[in-house]
């Protein structure tokens, strides 16, 4: 049988190029190994054992056949070029930036970085850890405050995680009211006003000038410098909110806060922006490492990932992340934010871009943008154009009306030359510059505004401008005096610290990474090649229609393939994390009820077995969580689901469910489930993180979802990049299209009556999405549904061998799993004294990272090998997990010791089993090569067991003090 399908493929796909036998793991011979040992002669007879009956799809995916690699590169650079790549100087908040080549090879280009994954395995991501730190370090630095965390999705969500933070912590009174600066990005505006409203946050946009605070005022946000370009000194607003009990949040351009003053320096409570421009290419909108940072009274509330310094076993430093009972898994419906993610790729590729640079260099270039800004305002002068005196940093703002020109005539005059101005409603035109403008482009903006050529001499004019920055906006303090930001200046060097950072981390291009829920799959080359083509990477996301021809044909089929493969009417792509496509969904399901004049509706049914983020989307978008319990086999317990929606019939909103379950079965009882929700008045929203189980085989919308969000970083090859970017799109039936998030600055986006925008790009970060293009567009319908089968081959092949021992939790029909298992370590936690962590830790020595842990039930390991990892693979790591029972066994007969064993001493690193003295019981060698693969090849753990409690109760958050890297020179130090 599998034979028989690859010759089908063969007829259809040049199979020199099929790039699903390239995908796909397992050969055909191991897959019928594997299926022997199952029982099963075919894939099919497996799937159908797996899959109830009444679940699977009557239709195959009616999609395009698959491109071969060569093929897809042309294909994408066809749709590259139909983008317009112009001078963009249209600005609010995206910027020309040059990314340093050694930091584009070594970094975006590298597996090594992008397929590592979330830094929860503290002691084998210690690479992008510091890499993070030093991203912390930065914001902190330039902001002025007291704690960064270790990004954020965007500048508007951070802005809008802000405000709810200053709510949640507010010092007087009960008042809901919160002031935005109407010269604020106006996308920002959009995301603040549509994240306030669900919560009942009263949002007032006007100048701050006229702003009177009191009890009634919690908080404020304005921009520094502001949209339009003006540099505003907000010290006097910054006393009178506090003395009213609020709060102020600075949205700041990181690069400006090299010449101008700190926000901390002038009295702001949080700053959140955007770091983009340190080497991050537009991207049509993203993905973009938005920063927050805030004083330290905030520090237990502060929403995101944090990156502390702590000490492992042996007293040296180590990083981790920071108090991470924070998490929504833990605090669920109490959480501080659903954010589960960060933009990390994005925010290493920034944080190198300012090792590379160091301060002296971010000054130069901040200092050259602003000398071009004032060349060009004194040129425009000469045509009585005044962009006024105001301090500026990069940004004019002109009415060019004295010169006889009108601000349409201007936009096209520059669009004719290759350059895209902004357009302000009250008809000025702006320009924002950026480290990429040349004096050709300040030629090419003068003779827009109709000047002449050679009336206009940068040079010159340059040689006679007064480059100062008056008091108080002048920055006096110093940044980024950490030597890491100071030393490494030869590209001989700077790439000799990324890869010292690279060999420190576990990644995909090391082993398997055997994730439950997370699906760290194959995230190939000739998928990742087009998002450096300059015809995606150089696009503003404002850009107009006509300039980005390309980029919509790619997302409308993208949409389109995403529709057909979950069964929905249509996609949106706009939400830019997991977390943001449940919050989305939750808001479309929130208008559809108060467009029937069901606005009571507020009840989010949510099974306890669910994502944690579920909970906390559901209280963000203005819902009232209620539980429904799960029965014995790990499924919804559909009795409490009818007992819950009896109990809230009139107000029932939702009910949040994962397909395939959080447990890793299909629940036969799932359109049962949908049908009671249904009837109650209710919609239902699938989550989708398990979709790579379901993909040709079965859809969600004929299940009975209304709504659904996708992980693109798990089922569609988008890369974890160690935590971040992700795409978390939605899907909807028909009747809840109309909702679909729109976009204030950007027309025609979303539906017709549509919700708010959630994320500041109106297709969020469109530049992965050729991603997943090209991961769909290669594998075919056939390729597709193959990943599904091959990916439950893998997941009960597992679950098989490890059977013998250690429990395996929650088998659906006919005893099998779906895509993921999960064993059941608490009975070793019994006889053994073995908890999870120990397992994960020992894991380490045998080239592996651990599953998931302790998640959805405690005590237990979630496996997912998914479709990518070949049978040897596969093998080499139940090997290493049936070792390490045999070690676990060891304890149990007391022919270990108790206390002092491999796992409890689990990681070793290479400092420790070549010290001079070795006092265990076992050997050195049992220590580190327990494994005959690991003679080969040994990733050695960096850090030995990092200590949690003593990083959270001593909380440092940037980098160290040189006297750590004494204590800690060698292995341990950076």
């Amino acid at each position: 049988m599998i034979e028989d399908r690859a010759r089908a493929r063969d007829a259809t796909i040049d199979a020199v190029s099929a790039f699903p036998d390239r995908h796909i793991g397992p050969r055909g011979d191991e897959q019928q190994t594997m299926l022997d040992r199952l029982g099963y002669p075919s894939l099919d007879a497996l799937i159908d054992a797996v899959i109830p009956a009444a679940i699977r799809t009557d239709r195959p995916l009616d999609l395009p056949r698959a491109l071969t690699e060569a093929e897809l590169q042309d294909e994408m650079a066809a749709l590259a070029g139909r983008n317009r790549i112009m001078r963009s100087f249209i600005g609010m908040g995206y910027h020309g930036t040059h990314l340093p080549a050694v930091i584009r090879r070594n970094i975006l280009e590298n597996p090594g970085w992008y397929t590592q994954y979330t830094p929860y395995q503290a002691e084998i991501a210690q690479g992008r850890l510091e890499a993070l730190l030093n991203f912390q370090t930065m914001i902190m630095d330039l902001t002025g405050l007291d704690i960064a965390n270790a990004s954020m999705l965007d500048e508007a969500t951070a802005a809008a995680e802000a405000m709810t933070m200053c709510l949640r912590v507010r010092r007087a009174g009960d008042g809901m009211r919160f002031l935005v600066a109407s010269d604020c990005h106006p996308q920002t505006i959009d995301v603040v006003r549509g994240r306030a409203e669900p919560l009942g946050i009263e949002i007032e946009v006007g100048q701050p000038a006229d702003w009177r605070f009191d009890e009634s005022t919690f908080g404020a946000l304005v921009q520094y410098p502001t949209t339009d370009g003006v540099v505003t000194d907000f010290a006097g607003l910054c006393d009178a909110a506090h003395a009213a009990g609020a709060y102020v949040i600075v949205a700041a351009d990181p690069l400006a806060l090299t010449l101008l003053r700190a926000p901390g320096d002038f009295g702001a409570d949080v700053a959140v922006g955007s770091a983009q421009r340190f080497g991050v290419p537009m991207g049509f909108g993203g993905p973009h490492a938005g920063y927050m940072a805030v004083r330290d009274e905030f520090r237990r509330q502060l929403p995101g990932r944090l990156i502390g310094v702590s000490h492992d076993a042996d007293e040296r430093p180590a990083l981790r992340l920071a108090l991470q009972t924070r998490e929504q898994h833990i605090r669920r419906d109490r959480a501080t934010s659903n954010i589960c993610t960060a933009q990390v790729l994005l925010a290493v590729i920034a944080s190198m871009y300012a090792v590379y640079h160091g301060p002296g260099g971010l000054e130069r270039i901040a200092r050259r943008v602003r000398r071009m800004t004032l060349v060009l305002g004194r040129g425009l002068q000469t045509l009585g154009c005044d962009p006024g005196g105001e301090v500026r940093f990069d940004t004019l703002a002109v009415d060019p009306s004295p010169s006889g020109r009108e601000r349409d005539d201007v936009i096209s005059a520059a669009r004719a030359a290759g350059v895209a101005l902004r357009a302000f409603d009250d008809g000025r035109v702006g320009i924002s510059l950026d480290e990429t403008t040349t004096a050709a482009d300040l030629r090419a903006v003068f003779e827009a505004f109709g000047g002449q050529p050679d009336d206009f001499d940068p040079d010159s004019i340059a040689a006679d401008i007064d480059e100062s920055i008056p008091a108080p906006h002048a920055r006096t303090t110093d940044y980024l005096t950490h030597p890491v930001f100071n030393t490494y200046r030869s590209e001989t060097e700077m790439q000799r610290y990324m890869r010292r950072l690279e060999a420190r981390d576990l990644s995909l291009t090391t082993s398997m990474i055997p994730l439950g829920s997370c699906t760290m799959k194959l995230n190939a080359a000739a998928e990742m090649l087009p998002i450096t083509l300059p015809g995606f990477s150089s696009i503003h996301p404002f850009a107009p229609a006509e300039d980005v021809e390309g980029y919509r044909v790619l997302i409308d089929r993208l949409e389109a393939w995403l529709a057909e493969i979950t069964g929905f009417s249509a996609f949106s792509v706009q939400p830019n994390a997991g977390s943001q496509g449940e919050y989305a969904g939750l808001l479309v399901i929130r208008a559809h009820h108060a467009a029937r004049g069901q606005g009571q509706r507020d009840v989010c049914l949510i099974p306890t077995s669910a994502h944690g983020t579920n909970p906390a989307s559901a209280v963000m978008a203005g819902m009232r969580v209620v539980p429904i319990a799960t029965d014995s086999g790990g499924n919804v317990d559909v009795g409490d689901l009818r007992k819950k929606i009896s109990e809230h019939a009139d107000r029932l909103a939702a009910l949040m469910i994962t397909y395939p379950s959080t447990h890793g079965v299909f629940e036969p009882t799932i359109r049962e489930i949908c049908d009671a929700v249904h009837e109650g008045g209710g919609q239902v929203y699938l989550d989708g993180a398990n979709l790579n189980a379901m993909v040709g085989l079965c859809r969600p919308a004929e299940l009975g979802a209304d709504v659904c969000h996708l992980n693109l970083h798990k089922t569609f090859c988008i890369p974890h990049g160690g935590g971040g970017p992700g795409v978390g799109p939605i899907g909807v039936a028909a009747h809840l299209e109309p909702y679909l998030p729109g976009h204030g600055v950007v027309p025609d986006v979303g539906g017709e009556h549509a919700i708010p925008p959630v994320t500041a790009a109106p297709w969020g970060s469109a530049s992965i999405l050729p991603i997943s293009y090209a991961y769909i567009a290669m594998m075919g319908p056939e390729g597709l549904r193959n990943a599904s089968e091959v990916a439950v081959l893998n997941a009960n092949y597992i679950a098989n061998r490890l059977a013998p021992h250690f429990p395996v939790l929650y088998r659906g029909p006919n005893e099998r799993v779906a895509h993921e298992c999960i064993i059941d370590l608490r009975p070793v936690k019994e006889s053994a004294d073995i908890e999870p962590d120990d397992v994960a830790k020992r894991l380490m020595d045998y080239g592996f990272h651990a599953p998931t842990m302790s998640w959805p039930v405690a005590g237990t390991l979630m496996i997912e090998p998914t479709e990518s990892e070949n049978l040897a693979e596969i093998d080499r790591f139940c090997d290493a997990m049936i070792s390490i029972r045999d070690e676990i066994r060891a304890i149990e007969r007391g022919e270990a010791h108790a206390a002092d064993n491999p796992l409890k001493n689990a990681p070793h690193t290479s400092r420790a089993v070549t010290a001079d003295t070795w006092s265990h019981p076992y050997s050195r060698s049992r220590a580190a090569f327990p494994a005959p693969w690991l003679y080969e090849h040994k990733f050695w753990p960096p850090v030995a067991r990092i200590d949690n409690v003593y990083g959270d109760r001593h909380l440092m958050c940037s980098c160290p003090p040189m006297e750590a890297y004494a204590e800690g020179s060698g292995e341990g130090s950076r």
